[in-house]
This record gives structure tokens, C-alpha cells and sequence, in this order.
């Protein structure tokens, strides 16, 4: 199949751009990928989403993006990109299913996804207790008591966001000490509600109806429950970007680099959009709005 537009992503970045170029004339094509809706239909209820007063849950609003995109004419079709060509334009890409996509311009808004430790109720009580954004989830446990696994800047960020909104703070670091830079890691020693466990390891979680606690394990392999009612975990993200390597120019984390505030990646006619190209604020409505800048680029890039 042949499109203007090719849009590898689905979340609010894909989403967006999405239903900005089916407005402008140019045929859109969104790839589903791996999770429809990305990773916000993770997320049970949304408070800080412009618009939404009574709160509205990650699923929802994906889906009213999605119909809000598709009524302009943007095609979504389900599948997974294991292989692009970016070497010439049009540009090739294929799909889980065999698919063969020629496109005249790709945005890439293939997302991020939370690193977690590993353990399995850390999958038990996703979006019941456990979260990997603080930002997003932690006005939900507002006055009461909270741990954060991690030890680097990410860790000391929430621990001082969070330390604002609720009663303690656990912060359980797998170290004798903090990764995090020098400046959070006194911030976070002034703060009177933060108690750092150094060298800990939470080995579980357990509650009724969602989190109630954590199972800790400290160095002189003492076992301790601690009562909490939010797990976060602060251990990084990767940005799904792998099947670019070769082509894309990221970080070293894996994070596409854009040309200064545009979209624009080192391809001509190849833009990157969302968290894939987001290692600082990872926030929906933000993605939402580089969607929108990349689409923006795609339609001045294939008139110019």
C-alpha cells in the first residue's frame, strides 16, 4: 500500500498527528503497533489532561482520539514495523504480517516504556498501587504513604515531587548510595518526610484490593513490610526505537534526536514525535503537541 504519511505509533503522538494531517488533505496512515493506544491505556484515570474536569481513564481517551482521527480520514491498520528502509524516499516499511508500506514521509512515534524490576506483582497491581510516573499518579495517593525504587535523578525527582503531595516517601535504593546528582541528593536529605533505605531491595508487594505494602530486604537481610499505598518505580525507560538504529540518529539511550524545537530527524522526510523522542518531560498532552509539530513538518516538508 501507498501513503503520504506514514505514522509508526499510536498513542497520543500518532494519534495527533494523525488527525492534523487528515485535515490538511494528506493522506495518514497510523501503524497500530504493539500496544494500540500505546502505554496510557495502562493508565486507569487521567486527572491532568487539558479538557477532562471529571477525569477521564488512558483507554478512553485514547479511543476518543483515535475516532477523532479517523473521522477526518487517517487509516489505521494493526500491525508491528520490523524493517524500514530509509536509504531513499519513498520510503519502505514492512510489518509483523508481511505487510509492505511505501510512504512518502514517516513520523516515528513508537513511544517509550517503563523499565520495572522485575517483579510479578509488579504486573498484579499495575494501575492498582504501581506506577512508573509520579507526575501522572501521584496526586492519587496524596497524604499518605509512598516507596520509589531507584537510586539515580529520575528516583530523586519523584521522591522530591511526591514529598509535596504525600505523608512519606520511601525512597529503596539497591546501592550503599544515590546515583542521583549531588543537588537532589541534598534536597532530598532536607526533606523531612523522605527516608532513604540504602541497600534494599523490595522483593514484594502485596494488598487486597491494590497496594497495601511492600516486602523489603535490606543488606544484613533483615525482612521488613512496610505499609505503603504507592509503589513507583524509578528504574529508567527505553524509548522503542531499536528498529531504527541503523538509520535514526538517537542518544545513547536510544532516544531519537530532532533538529533544534522542529521534528525533524537526520532523514529528510523522517520526523520523530512523543516519548520516543522525549528522555526529559514524558507527559500525554505533551506528546500530543509534538504530533502536531511533526505533522506540521510532514505537510510543509512534502509541499515545499
Amino acid at each position: 500500500m501507498n501513503t503520504k504519511c506514514l505514522i509508526i505509533g499510536s498513542g497520543p503522538a500518532g494519534y495527533t498527528a494523525g488527525l492534523y494531517l487528515s485535515r490538511a488533505g494528506i493522506k495518514a496512515t497510523i501503524i497500530s503497533g504493539q500496544q494500540p493506544g500505546g502505554q496510557l491505556t495502562d493508565t486507569h484515570e487521567i486527572e491532568n489532561y487539558p479538557g477532562f474536569p471529571d477525569n477521564i481513564s488512558g483507554y478512553d481517551l485514547m479511543e476518543k482520539m483515535k475516532a477523532q482521527a479517523e473521522k477526518f480520514g487517517t487509516e489505521i491498520i494493526s500491525g508491528l514495523v520490523t524493517e524500514a528502509d530509509f536509504s531513499k524516499r519513498p520510503f519502505i516499511v514492512k510489518t509483523d504480517d508481511n505487510q509492505e508500506i511505501i510512504a512518502d514521509s514517516v513520523i516515528i512515534a513508537t513511544g517509550a516504556t517503563a523499565k520495572y524490576t522485575g517483579l510479578e506483582a509488579e504486573k498484579k497491581y499495575l494501575g492498582q498501587g504501581v506506577s512508573a510516573c509520579a507526575v501522572c499518579d501521584g496526586f492519587f495517593y496524596r497524604k499518605q504513604d509512598v516507596i520509589i525504587v531507584g537510586g539515580g535523578d529520575t528516583a530523586a525527582g519523584d521522591a522530591l515531587y511526591l514529598s509535596n503531595i504525600c505523608n512519606k516517601v520511601y525512597v529503596a535504593v539497591r546501592k550503599p548510595y544515590l546515583r542521583a546528582s549531588q543537588i537532589l541528593q541534598d534536597r532530598m536529605k532536607a526533606a523531612s518526610n523522605i527516608e532513604i533505605l540504602t541497600e534494599t531491595v523490595v522483593t514484594d508487594i502485596f494488598g487486597n484490593n491494590g497496594v497495601e505494602g511492600v516486602t523489603v530486604k535490606f543488606r544484613n537481610k533483615e525482612v521488613r513490610n512496610i505499609a505503603v499505598k504507592g509503589y513507583f518505580a524509578a528504574v529508567g525507560r527505553k524509548p522503542q526505537t531499536e528498529v531504527f538504529k541503523n538509520q535514526i540518529k538517537t542518544d545513547e539511550q536510544g532516544y531519537i534526536i530532532t533538529d533544534g524545537v522542529s521534528t525533524k530527524t537526520n532523514i529528510d522526510g523522517v520526523f520523530a514525535a512523543g516519548d520516543c523522542a522525549d528522555p526529559v518531560y514524558r507527559q500525554a498532552v505533551i506528546a500530543a503537541g509534538t504530533g502536531c509539530k511533526a505533522a506540521l513538518d510532514v505537510e510543509r516538508f512534502l509541499n515545499s
